[in-house]
């Protein structure tokens, strides 16, 4: 197992007497931080050091405006398809 997983595995497992919506906000509150932290390092592509095309930067937005669609539709309970990011 890697280590990635075996910390997903960790970050997942049942807290003794933990409420469901205590286990959500645990979950949630690690999960946002990390996402927002990769979100970051996305924007540093735009540093001066690096060069993409307007294409590219479509891309990448677009692709995170999918994902934060895709989380949205799942606390409404709307149908998620599932798609791979690629430049």
């Amino acid at each position: 197992m890697t280590k990635e997983g075996s910390m997903a595995d960790n970050e997942v497992a049942d807290v003794a007497g933990e409420s469901k919506s205590d286990k959500f906000k645990r979950l949630a509150s690690k999960r946002v931080v990390n996402a927002i932290q990769k979100i970051e390092l996305i924007t540093n592509l735009a540093a001066p050091s690096y060069e993409s095309t307007p294409e590219e930067v479509t891309k990448i937005l677009t692709a995170l405006q999918g994902s934060v669609d895709k989380v949205k539709a799942a606390f409404s309970k709307q149908k998620i398809e599932k798609s791979v990011f690629k430049l």
